[in-house]
């Protein structure tokens, strides 16, 4: 039922026994590139090579460790991360990068948290920023990745969960703005040319990720949160270059903050 195949009933009864039979996780966290290493605080973890549960595919990105993790929030609520994801220009077809949210569906998430790294579009971002996704731009669309299936009307990102994860971030301390995340295939950094045009599209920072996994999570019923580390900023007309290491490296200097995020995004709940 609920639009899910049953190899994702399949897996998740995989992760459940692995889990040793705790109480299904009520939130799901997708643990972007740099941020992986936040699911070791999580209280009494149990985990799984994402390879065991016969459905998801190995993550090779940098800073993707293809783990599932099981275990409880500080504040009580139970919650299941995926310690990276995969992307499409690692040669997937678009269904195979909703697996890991058909997974959390099928375990009983109902509430997911997404993160990225992303470059930042706006002159007057720093490394180190946070965006919280309101909305997004899709310049792939490669069909079936939804399951061929529409979204259900209405936004995307639920505002309430909006809301509240940019008011944790900037309680945390981060410098936090509510954005549109535009979402390309990848793996090039974006050309200057690019990014001027991203620009003109009022796009607030770039990446190759999130917005599959979101509009899948959404057709499933799923309320979604999304937050984006702003790794690198895009200066067109400047010299420079961003390298994989000096991505994960800034995503990590923001973990504080996303871990803030997530725990506020649990405590508000599912909306209604």
């Amino acid at each position: 039922g609920n639009g899910l195949r049953a190899a994702a009933h399949a897996a998740a009864a995989v992760v459940a026994a692995a889990c040793g039979g705790q109480p299904a996780p009520r939130l799901g966290v997708v643990l972007g590139t740099g941020l992986g290493s936040l699911a070791d605080r999580v209280v009494g973890p149990r985990t799984i090579p994402a390879g065991d549960t016969g459905w998801l595919p190995p993550s090779t990105a940098t800073g993707h460790a293809g783990r599932i993790v099981c275990g409880t929030l500080p504040g009580g609520g139970r919650v299941a991360l995926l310690q990276g994801r995969v992307h499409g220009y690692e040669g997937h077809p678009p269904e195979r990068l909703v697996r890991g949210v058909e997974l959390l569906a099928a375990l009983g998430v109902d509430t997911l948290v997404l993160t990225n790294a992303s470059g930042g579009l706006r002159p007057d971002m720093r490394p180190g920023d946070l965006v919280v996704v309101a909305d997004h731009v899709d310049l792939v669309r490669r069909g079936g990745g939804d399951g061929g299936a529409a979204s259900p009307p209405g936004p995307v990102y639920e505002p309430a969960l909006v809301a509240a994860a940019l008011d944790a971030a900037r309680r945390s301390g981060a410098r936090a703005r509510a954005g549109v995340y535009a979402h390309v295939l990848g793996p090039s950094y974006e050309t200057r040319a690019e990014y001027r045009m991203l620009r003109g599209f009022a796009v607030d920072c770039v990446g190759m990720s999130t917005v599959p996994e979101a509009v899948a999570a959404r057709r499933l019923g799923i309320a979604v949160a999304a937050v984006s580390v702003v790794t690198n900023v895009a200066r067109p007309d400047a010299p420079g270059r961003t390298d994989a290491e000096d991505v994960c490296r800034e995503a990590a200097a923001a973990a504080e903050a996303v871990w803030a995020i997530i725990n506020a995004v649990a405590a508000a709940g599912r909306p209604g």
